[in-house]
Order: C-alpha cells, then structure tokens, then sequence
C-alpha cells in the first residue's frame, strides 16, 4: 500500500499557521491536469462540432447540443459536486470523477450517432462537475495562507491556456487525421492527461476527511438542482433559438424553485438536519462578495470572448485557426499576469491588484473596440494582437487572486461546497454574458439584408455594441471588487 495515499494534510489549531503538506506542489499539478481536461473539452467543440456533424450526421440542434450537452450537466451538479466531496472525502471523489471523465472521453470518441454523442457529453459534464470542485477544496487543505495566493494564481494560465488553446488543438488534430481518427482524436487526448492525473492523483493527493460525515439531503439536492436547471437551460439555448416564450418562463420558475430551496434548506439548519449548501457560507461577507464580482466579471470575460469569436469568423470569414491564433496573445499575456500577481503583486496590493487588473482590462477591451471600428473594411491579425495582449494582461491579474480573496474565510469542511458554488457562479456568469451579448451581437444582425457587405456591416455594429456591454461589466466588476476585503488574509500570515 502506498503511504503517501494513507498520508492526511495536517490540520492545525485555528489560531495556529498550518504546517505545509509536503507534496503539495506535486499535487496540485493533478488538480491542474483536471482544470485542463475540462477547459479542453468545453471549448473544443467551437472547431470540431462542424466536422462531427458532417460525419455522424444531424441538424443544427445537434451541433448547439454537442456543447450543451457538456455544459449543462457540469453547471448544474457542481454543488452537488463539492457537497460528495465535503461528506465522502474529496480525494475520493476527484479520483472517481477524472476516471469516469477520462473513460467518458473514450465512449466520446467511439459513438456512431450524433445523438449518442450528445449522452457521452452530457455523462463527461456530469463527472466533471465531481471532479473540479474538489481541487479549490485541496489547495485550501494542501497549502498554508502564506502560498495560497501562489496555488489560486496557478489557474490563470492553465484557465487562459486551455480556453484559447482547445480550438487550435482540435484544429490541428482533426487537420492532421492521426492515426486515421479524424476528429475522433479531440477525445482520445484526454486519455493521456487523464492517466497521468489519476496516477499523480492517486500517489500525491492527500486524504481529506472531515471530522464529522455530513448526511445527505436528497430532497435540497433535487430542489438546487432543478432550480439551477430551469436557470442555466435557457441561459444556455436561449439566444440560439431567438428566446422564445418557454425560455422565459423557466426563468421565472427557477427562481420560485431557488427560493423554495432556501426556505427548505433554513428549515433543515433550525432543525439540526444536514444541508446541501453550508448555510455558513452565506453567512461570510467576503465569500458573498466574492461570488457576486465573480458572476459580473466572468459574464463580461464569456461575453468578450464571444463576441471576438463570432465577429472574427462569421463577419470577417476568418478560419477557426487564425481566429484562435489572433486571440493567443490573450492566454500568453494571461500566463504573464498570473505570474505578476502570485509573485508579486497579490501580496503586495491585495484588493488593489484586483482593480489594477480590471482596469488593465477595461484598456484592452476599450483599444479592442476603438481598432475595430477603425480598420472594420481592412482589420488584420496584427491589428488585433497589442489590445487582445493588455486584455489578457489584465485578465491575469485579476482571476488568481479572486479565488484567493473569494475563499478566504471559507473553513475546511465548508471548502468543497465553496469551491462548487464558486465554479457553479462562475460558470452562470458564462451563461448570462453569452446570452446577454448574444442577443446584442445576433439582434442586429438580424436586423440587416443578407447581402455580404451588409452582414459585415451589420457584425461590425454589433461587436462594437457587444463590446461596450463587456466594458459596462467589466467596470461594475469594479465597482463591486470594494465589497472584497482589502487582503486575503491578515497581514501576520503572509509571512
């Protein structure tokens, strides 16, 4: 038996600074290659979803579900997620989530149907959703206050890395027909990363136990997940299908749903029952704060990269490559904020770093906008590459230590609910800012003849209308990020 999966992360008395669990470095690698699996395989299908179709068959409902299909199941259960986590032991449940993810990716690439594949995703988005909230529960466990900001800061660049990354890569594998897979390929990858994860997992991760098992609660566990489902589905199709009415009524209906939950869930903490949510967490400002700037900045972030998306290729006909090799300074530049901010200015600055990138971004969205509505009969790559570089700058500044801040105060039975009501957050701010500068960019498309030139015309007019809301966002993100502490942990902890 291997010692080191016997090997606990200590735990120290409160008032004293935890001593440093010896492979931490090492495992928190494993958590990485998770983060990669995931980005990799909800962003890939931007490139291979066209080929797919074209070799399996199906409509244009297909294709929008092939993404759907990931994720919808992967927003929806990552409470759930971090909740198995907190009670079975969040070693456990990564380990369980990377394998099935992996072996999900392997019945991805074998699929005979369009249809077939959809259910492959949406099994993929459901074990993602158990593997990913156990890693911010980690590195709480794994690292002391004073490196926290250093392991947050790490997910800059591989989040930068893998989102840019994940269209040029399945470009280039099904371009390339290794092995005579064409894009079956896009799936096989995860093979390779998913072994070595489970294998640095399984050897390096510490066990993670509470001192007492939470019980579980199937009846909260139904409600949040149904709530969160009537929100993030048409959130999700919303803008593909031109809203229609029933979008709006789920909407609506999520919200009775969500309200019924949190009466359902103050009615089991009064009785001494267990909850799904740790009513804890909602009760820390900072971690409340933390969600909400999260929500506003990443509904700007997802809005921006929609935009550039969709204006690059659908107005300028752009290729899938070039439009992700013209956003690659954004993920090179991201890397070089992240770094800036664990090595130096996170605990330097503290909440001023926050605003310091932020307002680094707002430069680049602004340039962004301003080169587009210059050069919008001749733009080029190179037009693009110095405003897309301040923005991604600003970007890594910015994310690593929103985790940091964000979890702060969150204890370590509470961090693997934390962590999937953070990433849950997150990833509705995905969904309202493609839905919101969706139907922005879309809207006045659809407003314009047919011809060439008016549909360049009119994407233009669009992008620059999408681009000012992601600058509105982004400046509300501001705004808010004073509601965050000023330091992620006292001042006699960095140290």
């Amino acid at each position: 038996m291997n010692p080191l999966t016997e090997q606990e992360a200590p735990e120290a008395p409160a008032d004293e600074t935890p001593q440093p669990y010896r492979h931490r470095w090492i495992a928190l690698a494993a958590i990485l290659g998770a983060e990669v699996m995931d980005l990799l395989d909800g962003t890939i299908m931007n490139v291979a979803a066209p080929t797919i179709r074209e070799d399996l068959g199906g409509g244009f409902t297909a294709i929008q579900w092939m993404t759907a299909g990931y994720t919808l199941p992967f927003a929806v259960l990552l409470i759930v997620g971090g909740r198995l986590g907190d009670m079975f032991g969040r070693k456990r449940m990564f380990l369980v989530g990377a394998a099935g993810f992996a072996l999900a990716s392997l019945l991805c690439a074998v699929v005979q149907d369009p249809w077939q594949l959809i259910a492959a995703r949406a099994l993929q988005g459901g074990l993602g959703a158990l593997m990913i909230p156990q890693g911010l529960g980690l590195i709480k466990q794994m690292f002391p206050r004073r490196e926290q900001a250093a392991a947050f800061g790490a997910f800059g660049p591989v989040m930068g890395l893998s989102a840019v990354g994940g269209p040029i890569l399945a470009g280039f594998l099904i371009d390339s027909n290794l092995f005579d897979t064409g894009w079956r390929m896009v799936f096989l990858i995860n093979l390779p990363i998913g072994i070595a994860t489970l294998y640095a997992a399984a050897r390096f991760l510490p066990e993670s136990r509470v001192a007492t098992r939470p019980r579980f609660d199937l009846g909260g566990i139904a409600l949040v997940t149904t709530g969160l489902l009537l929100l993030i589905l048409p959130l999700v199709q919303g803008h593909e299908l031109d809203w229609p009415a029933w979008t709006f009524v789920m909407m609506a209906a999520s919200v009775l749903v969500l309200a019924a939950f949190a009466w359902y869930e103050l009615r089991r903490e009064r009785s001494g029952q267990a909850a799904v949510i740790e009513l804890s967490l909602m009760r820390k400002p900072r971690f409340l704060a933390g969600l909400l700037v999260a929500l506003v900045f990443f509904a700007g972030t997802a809005g921006m990269s929609l935009t550039l998306g969709v204006y690059l290729q659908a107005g300028l006909g752009w290729s899938p490559t070039r439009t992700a090799a013209t956003m690659m300074p954004w993920a090179l530049f991201l890397v070089v904020g992240a770094i800036l901010t664990g090595a130096v200015l996170g605990a330097k600055l503290g909440r001023t770093a926050l605003h310091l990138g932020l307002l680094v971004m707002i430069v680049g969205v602004l340039f962004i906008r301003f080169t587009i509505g210059r050069h919008s009969t001749d733009l080029t790559s190179w037009d693009l590459v110095p405003s897309i570089a301040i923005s991604g700058l600003g970007m890594g500044i910015m994310i690593g230590l929103l985790f940091d801040i964000s979890l702060a105060d969150v204890e370590p039975e509470e961090s693997g609910t934390g962590g999937g009501v953070l990433t849950a957050v997150q990833q509705l701010g995905f969904g309202i800012g493609v839905a919101l500068i969706g139907t922005i960019v879309f809207g006045v498309v659809s407003r314009h003849a047919a011809s060439v030139q008016a549909s360049r015309e009119a994407f233009t007019d669009g992008i620059l209308r999408g681009l000012t809301v992601v600058i509105v966002l982004l400046a509300l993100s501001f705004v808010l990020a004073f509601l965050l502490p000023r330091r992620a942990r006292d001042e006699s902890e960095t140290h």
